[in-house]
């Protein structure tokens, strides 16, 4: 979900609970066994129109809807996450508030978790426990994915309910650490062996995603904020954060009018790229930004919206959310950035998963 899903939800629904029908209707069966890549496209807020697609990357296929087709049922309103864990893939569905698990061959429902305030993502700290990350409420939900319930909530001091945000989460040995977005400038420290914030490092303006690298730190990216951000607005960055003194280790600046999104890391995690009008690529040694993009941006009208890098060859997978309110496309390159194939998915895909 991004600020224009963001801005829509503050003027038209603030944390609706259960505004999502569940309607069963016809299935079939549908077999994707081995390698694969499955998009979460988001879909219009308050649209239901969230769906699910399959891209087989040894044959250059595309499956679309596969969650409506495999349980009968639509997917939900705004997908906004996935993972895989345990030999199943869990779905986070931000504005129909439920975590939804399926089988990565079949796409069939195993289970779902409900009764969540808006969530954003799901870490899994084991087989018997994980942390949801929630919009519009100071807590990060604890769950049992084996009995798909709530089992409890972390507190997460300094922030207020009707505007904040926990996002995504990165786990070095045992503390997870989570960025905090709307409205916030804040990393979180979490020890997973008592489910409590220990600890709180102030970065740039709204930290909007985290990954770690190969050397155990953390990389972050802020996205400045915006005219009228009651933070105030400042020139996006990319922060790099020494774990071990839980310090600011690097922070290197972009332009004021910069809208970066979408930080990833390859296989290695020796490498990380993120979107900013084009894609943008730099090894985690580097000293300096990238003078030119990776991919430059799209000059037909569309825009970059999220991306991926395959574990298995590398490939980088880019979507472009075109308008927001057509089907849209996936763009696969190669390493070297040669473009490979193209394919069409549903709308807004934002979330990719590798099985």
């Amino acid at each position: 979900m991004t600020f224009r899903h963001f801005f829509s939800a503050i003027l038209l629904c603030v944390a609706i609970q259960g505004c999502m029908k569940w309607d069963y209707g016809f299935s079939e069966d549908i077999v994707a066994s081995g390698p694969g890549l499955l998009i979460a496209c988001e879909g219009n807020f308050q649209y239901g129109n969230a769906t699910l697609s399959y891209y087989d990357p040894a044959t250059a296929t595309v499956q679309n809807e596969v969650f409506f087709r495999a349980n009968g049922m639509k997917l939900g309103d705004v997908a906004q996450s996935m993972t895989l864990h345990s030999g199943r893939v869990w779905i986070v569905v931000n504005n129909s508030h439920v975590v939804f698990a399926i089988d990565p061959d079949t796409f069939r429902e195993t289970g779902r978790i409900e009764n969540f305030t808006s969530p954003r993502y799901i870490h899994f700290v084991s087989d018997t426990k994980a942390y949801v990350t929630q919009l519009w409420d100071n807590r990060i939900a604890i769950v049992n994915p084996q009995r798909y319930e709530i089992t409890g909530y972390i507190e997460v001091p300094g922030m207020s309910a009707s505007s904040g945000s926990t996002e995504q989460m990165v786990q070095l040995g045992d503390y997870v650490y989570c960025n905090c977005w709307s409205y916030q400038n804040t990393i979180l420290k979490i020890d997973t062996r008592t489910d409590r914030v220990v600890d709180r490092l102030t970065v740039g303006i709204q930290p909007r995603n985290i990954a770690a690298d190969s050397h155990g730190r953390l990389w972050v990216l802020t996205d400045g904020g915006f005219y009228g951000n009651p933070l105030g607005q400042e020139r996006p960055a990319l922060t790099c954060i020494n774990t071990g003194t839980f310090s600011i280790e690097r922070t290197f600046r972009l332009n004021i009018n910069d809208a970066p999104t979408s930080l990833a890391t390859n296989a290695a995690a020796d490498t990380i790229y993120w979107i900013n009008g084009g894609v943008w690529r730099m090894n985690v040694a580097d000293a300096y930004l990238p003078d030119t993009p990776f991919l430059p941006a799209p000059t037909d009208g569309g825009r970059y919206y999220s991306l991926s890098v395959s574990p298995y060859d590398s490939d980088l997978y880019v979507a472009d959310a075109l308008d927001y309110q057509q089907k849209a496309p996936v763009y696969r390159y190669s390493p070297q950035g040669r473009l490979k194939d193209t394919f069409t998915t549903g709308i807004t895909p934002g979330a990719f998963c590798w099985k």
